[in-house]
């Protein structure tokens, strides 16, 4: 009977026999297999070189105007190439506009020296100005200049420039595209003899292919605010009428989408004016096509029975009705006799003007009416007023009041108190008083990146 084995533990076999020797052997550890450490060390670059150009794009897609956009590409691209000044021009190849200069580390006089410089001797002038000669079809080289001051055949005026402001080598990138063809140039300057290395050639023409492709969609959006602010302009008034015993004045700013709110001035029979505001509902060119519409047809019915405001904002409503019964409007036009300083007017869901003057700055009480176009028969008393010599009537849309992103009521109080603070040497001046209430009620101004905002528009009237 054969004699039963041990088990095996932990996968030693206990029936082998032990070595003869009982010391243990010393431990030896096992070298990993080799590694290739040329190609992680590669490896890890990519990798750093992907992560920093995601961050930086991440950047530049955040920016919302051109000038924005174009400080961001200057700052990114300065930490790219290992400089710390630069300037970036926008000029499109197809003289569309709009055109813009902005400088990283150089202030608004260096600016205009670097301008003096002939473009043609200058590595941007020469991207801009297709002077490089190039096959057919292709796109701009960057262009590299290691180091101005040893150049021999570097223009006069360039290197008395470059002296003066203390850069010694540039490097050039154009800001171009197949599909976008080219929209400017960029270029960064040293303050001593250097040149971008391969890796960072590399990165920054992969950095400046982003930027260019976001630069020509804000240079669309850019050019279709034109677009819509000039329609908007050409359907207003081109001036407003002289009317013995009024002076009148009128600011009017087209809101990043294009609104419908609109203004009008127009005089009447028997020495008469008929002062109106509006605004009509959606955005974009449609809304500025109903704007015209609308104001031609208060236009005419103002003409006809201007003495009374109910009757001309009754017929408004049943046209806008008729005509476009999806669309719904504000409106507010005023009767005013000026030798008599007598004002008869009516508003659909309207604001209320402001009277102001040296013994009162309030608003009109108006009757509560709704919107054009939102009731099936709209009607709503209207309201006479006497302004006093030397007063003023402040019409304005509610787009004024939106912009400032308070509550209406906090709104209202705002415009109230910007009214009432007007510098007394101002009073005399419709336009002056427009200013002041602008520049107090929206001290951010009206012509910053704000996608979202509103149509304003202020008509102002100084009774005498």
């Amino acid at each position: 009977m054969s004699t039963p084995r041990a088990p095996k533990v932990a996968g030693i076999d206990s029936a082998v026999p032990p070595p003869t020797h009982t010391a243990d052997p010393p431990h030896t550890a096992v070298p990993p297999p080799p590694a290739d450490g040329p190609l992680q060390d590669r490896l890890a670059g990519w990798v750093s070189d992907l992560t920093l150009l995601h961050e930086l794009t991440e950047s530049l897609i955040r920016t919302g105007s051109l000038d924005d956009a174009l400080r961001e590409l200057l700052r990114a691209g300065a930490a790219l190439v290992g400089a710390r000044r630069g300037m970036a021009v926008l000029e499109p190849a197809d003289g569309l506009g709009p055109t813009a200069t902005v400088g990283l580390g150089l202030a608004h006089a260096d600016l205009g020296t670097i301008e003096t410089v002939p473009r043609s001797v200058t590595s941007y002038g020469r991207i801009l100005d297709g002077l490089d000669p190039l096959p057919e079809g292709s796109l701009p080289r960057p262009i590299a200049i290691p180091d101005l001051r040893g150049a021999e055949d570097l223009d006069p005026r360039h290197r008395e420039v470059a002296a003066r402001l203390g850069y010694a080598a540039s490097y050039a990138l154009p800001l171009a595209t197949e599909q976008a063809g080219r929209l400017g140039a960029v270029v960064w300057l040293y303050d001593e003899p250097a040149e971008p290395v391969e890796r960072q050639r590399h990165l920054v023409q992969l950095y400046g292919r982003f930027a260019t492709e976001h630069l020509a969609r804000l240079l669309e959006v850019e050019r279709a605010r034109t677009r819509v602010a000039t329609i908007a302009e050409e359907l207003l008034p081109s001036r407003l009428p002289r009317i013995p015993g009024v002076q009148l004045a009128a600011r009017h700013r087209t809101g990043p989408q294009g609104g419908g709110d609109w203004y009008d001035a127009l005089p009447l029979p028997e020495g008469a004016l008929g002062l109106a505001v509006g605004s009509v509902t959606g955005t974009g060119p449609s809304a500025l096509a109903a704007m015209g519409r609308l104001r031609a047809s208060l236009r005419a019915y103002a003409v006809m029975e201007g003495e009374d405001p109910v009757a001309v904002l009754s017929d408004l409503e049943l046209l806008l009705r008729l005509t476009e019964p999806a669309r719904s409007a504000t409106a507010l036009f005023a009767f005013c006799e000026p030798q008599a300083r007598r004002i008869v007017l009516a508003g659909a869901g309207h604001t209320p003007p402001l009277i102001i003057g040296e013994q009162r700055t309030e608003y009109v009480e108006t009757s509560l009416s709704a919107p054009l176009g939102m009731l099936s028969c709209w009607e709503a008393p209207s309201v006479e007023l006497s302004p006093q010599p030397g007063e003023t009537v402040l019409l304005y849309t509610d787009g004024l009041l939106r912009r400032t992103g308070d509550p209406m009521d906090r709104a209202f109080a705002r415009l109230h108190a910007a009214a009432a603070g007007v510098p007394k040497a101002d009073r005399a001046d419709p336009g002056a008083v427009a200013d002041h209430v602008l520049r107090t009620v929206l001290p951010e101004g009206l012509d910053g990146a704000d996608t979202d905002g509103e149509d304003v528009v202020l008509l102002a009237a100084r009774f005498e």
